[in-house]
């Protein structure tokens, strides 16, 4: 089968094309797929540039997120058969198991039932986000009805769906973007306030907004910087989730004086220390946003795909930056 791969850490220019054994037919409780489309997330560029989340991982085949068509099923597997299309988030991390790859073995457990509404390149851009604003918004902070939710990077991958998510609580959103289309995009997601962060100052725009008491939620999808420049915009007794590292030089004198609850996200934690009941929450959260999927009350958006062959432009396009929603290699 044909994969994508890299052998040594670098620019995009280390993604090469190699070609695989097939898959050996799937153990007791696999299920063979044959993927038709995956998607690309920043972590895959990070990995590439830094090398891969697991000991020994060079060579890689790098990819989270993949959907398909169940070709071959074990003899102990319950839950799908033949022709049945799944979505999953699983593998991409070193060594040989990613989804830039033509097949994929998967414990029936993991995969999930796609969505009937969504196509397959809508699936595969939607697991690692959906899992990591679903995480972060619900387990981590808790939001409730009525609260006011600070969500960064609205138009991306992940804030695009964390808004929705939001929303779909009856929480109120603000979030931040960098022009125009990006805000009209966001107020259609169901943002209520949008912050321009290159003309406006965070936190006025949002006391503006709260009417000087705070969010009660703030949402960190950007990384050290923001997160530092978001303390003083949550309120007193509020949370503020990352998905990100804070850093070694974060200051949380202003935190403290606020009784800040912090949060830390990382969706890929039950897949590296090889935690089956976050694993099986996970599937619950695929599931639950796939029923809200089918009911119209959550939507993906994929903004350009990629033939397999074209994968290291998908990672200079998310390295450059300010992607609307995602982007998604189709290996038809």
């Amino acid at each position: 089968m044909k994969v994508i791969e890299i052998r040594e850490t670098g620019g995009p220019e280390v993604l090469q094309f190699a070609n695989y054994p097939d898959p050996p037919a799937p153990g007791p409780e696999e299920i063979l797929v044959r993927l038709q489309a995956a998607g690309v997330n920043p972590v895959d560029t990070k990995i590439r540039r830094r090398g891969p989340l697991i000991a020994n991982g060079l060579p890689a085949v790098l990819g989270c997120d993949g959907a398909g068509v169940v070709e071959a099923v074990g003899p102990a597997v319950t839950r799908f058969k033949p022709g049945d299309a799944v979505w999953f988030c699983d593998g991409g991390l070193g060594g040989p198991v990613g989804n830039y790859a033509e097949y994929r073995l998967v414990h029936q457990l993991i995969a999930q039932p796609k969505p009937q509404s969504l196509s397959m390149i809508e699936a595969a851009a939607a697991p690692l986000v959906l899992l990591t604003a679903w995480e972060a918004l619900y387990d981590r902070a808790r939001i409730q009805p009525g609260q006011r939710v600070l969500i960064h990077a609205g138009a991306g991958g992940v804030g695009h769906v964390a808004i929705q998510l939001a929303r779909w609580v009856g929480a109120r959103v603000c979030t931040t973007i960098s022009s125009p289309d990006k805000a009209a995009f966001a107020h259609s997601l169901g943002a209520e306030f949008c912050i321009n962060y290159r003309e406006e100052d965070l936190v006025e725009a949002v006391m503006d907004w709260t009417e000087g008491e705070g969010v009660d939620v703030a949402f960190d999808t950007v990384g050290p910087e923001v997160f530092q420049r978001t303390i003083p915009a949550v309120a007193h007794y509020g949370d503020l989730v990352s998905i990100l590292d804070p850093g070694p030089q974060l200051d949380l004198t202003e935190a403290r004086m606020r009784n800040l609850r912090i949060g830390l996200e990382l969706m890929l934690t039950p897949m590296l220390r090889d935690l089956p009941k976050a694993r099986a929450h996970q599937g619950e959260i695929l599931n639950r946003c796939a029923e809200a999927i089918d009911r119209g009350e959550l939507r993906i958006h994929v903004s350009q795909t990629f033939a397999l062959a074209e994968v290291a432009s998908a990672h200079r396009l998310i390295e450059e930056g300010h992607v609307t929603g995602k982007l998604v290699l189709t290996l038809d």
